[in-house]
């Protein structure tokens, strides 16, 4: 539900943040977490949706305009390492407490997408479901997360081509579970994930590191 903002002293529009994350499903590469803040008004960007309807062209696109546009935004990389050490729901949390931190000195609201809130938030905010598709400072956010993490799996790609990483992103495709079969875990697979777990226990320590 929406928050009461009646409280506030200032009268002018609150400035928004949208949170969203790209990552949390994959067995492979971070989870991503965006934040974004446009100024009060009509936002500065047409042609935003929920990243997941656009082209990767598109996002591309979209994702230059928005950095240039924003009045802050920040991009949180969660490493496999702390996915695997607090688990996924966790760390997905953390970052978007980290993400939203770093823009925190130009928001006075935050709106992010999903059911639940991080616990430790530098102002106030509230849980979107489906922000992604609601909410045009989420779908900046989306699109933001998106983008990033898509060009770090291309990235991980160069490293480890047998997995496909380029092509599937990480997520556990049947192409992908066949590769991790035939090749055991790189590092950058979550070794909490039990695809991964059920992968590792198949190979020599060697094969997997």
């Amino acid at each position: 539900m929406p928050l009461d903002l009646s409280a506030r002293s200032d009268p002018t529009p609150p400035r928004i943040a949208g949170v969203d994350e790209a990552g949390r499903g994959p067995l492979a590469g971070p989870v991503v977490v965006a934040a974004v803040v446009f100024a009060p008004g009509r936002t500065p960007v047409n042609g935003l949706d929920d990243s997941k309807q656009l082209t990767a062209a598109r996002r591309e696109t979209l994702y230059d305009r928005i950095i240039e546009r924003a009045l802050a935004w920040h991009i949180e990389f969660v490493t496999v390492e702390e996915i695997d050490r607090i688990n996924i729901y966790q760390a997905t949390m953390s970052g978007m407490s980290r993400a939203l931190f770093a823009v925190s000195h130009v928001a006075d609201l935050a709106r992010i997408d999903g059911n639940a809130l991080p616990r430790s938030l530098p102002c106030l905010a509230e849980a979107w479901i489906g922000g992604d598709a609601r909410d045009r400072t989420i779908m900046a956010a989306s699109i933001l997360a998106k983008v990033a993490r898509d060009r770090h799996m291309q990235q991980l790609h160069a490293q480890w081509p047998h997995y496909g990483f380029d092509q599937h992103k990480g997520y556990g495709t049947p192409e992908h579970l066949a590769a991790l079969t035939q090749h055991g875990p790189c590092p950058q697979h979550r070794r909490s994930f039990a695809p991964v777990r059920e992968a590792l226990a198949m190979v020599t320590p060697q094969t997997a590191a």
